[in-house]
């Protein structure tokens, strides 16, 4: 496993980095100490790199990093090293498909496994992250935007975003012309493909891949 470090305080980079190092299952391929010079070597990097980005960064906003990072690498696998505990930040960048939020006084055994859920596909949420701290969320796999329409139908996607909108199952079916038990069924037959609990479930796998805003 190969990460990247980002973070502006030289005494938690240099730490973490000799950290990982001792890892013998990962590589740490190079750090930086500003989203400037991250950026300026982004496209240089290996695309099995994973980052590891500091939330605050003097130089440039958090939101303004990932829209740019995800400009260059679209796919970029990206977990946020972090201090804040609450969710402003996590609801900013959720939508940039971000696959990890560790906090930094996670133990070592955490970070770790962050790391190789998200090698593997996944995402990773520290559990004291109060958004996430429902089953159906965290350390799940988000499906690539591509394979969507491979496991849910045109009709299916349709049901999902006017869920999303929060209109009844009276109201979707006048709006697509279908009959009301059939736009339940739609809704059982989400809930089973995704692997979701509730209507909850299916927002949140619709905000995660960009099918609603």
């Amino acid at each position: 496993m190969r990460v990247y470090i980002t973070d502006d305080h030289e005494m938690y980079l240099e730490g973490l980095s000799l950290l990982l190092q001792k890892q013998t299952e990962l590589e740490v391929t190079g750090t930086s100490s500003n989203a400037a010079d991250l950026l300026n070597r982004l496209p240089t990097m290996s695309s099995e790199d994973i980052l590891l980005l500091d939330v605050n960064l003097p130089d440039m906003e958090e939101e303004e990093l990932i829209r740019k990072i995800r400009e260059l690498r679209p796919k970029q696998k990206v977990i946020y090293l972090t201090l804040i505990r609450g969710t402003r930040y996590v609801h900013k960048l959720l939508k940039y498909q971000i696959q990890g939020y560790v906090l930094k006084n996670a133990s070592v055994e955490e970070l770790l496994a962050a790391i190789d859920t998200v090698h593997k596909g996944g995402q990773y949420f520290s559990k004291e992250i109060d958004i996430l701290s429902d089953g159906d969320f965290r350390n799940t796999l988000t499906i690539e935007d591509r394979k969507v329409g491979e496991i849910l139908s045109k009709r299916e996607v349709e049901v999902l975003k006017l869920v999303c909108k929060e209109f009844s199952n009276a109201e979707i079916a006048q709006k697509l012309f279908l009959s009301i038990s059939t736009v339940e069924t739609h809704r059982k037959n989400l809930i089973a493909k995704l692997g979701v609990q509730n209507t909850v479930g299916l927002v949140k796998f619709a905000i995660r891949n960009n099918l609603v805003d």
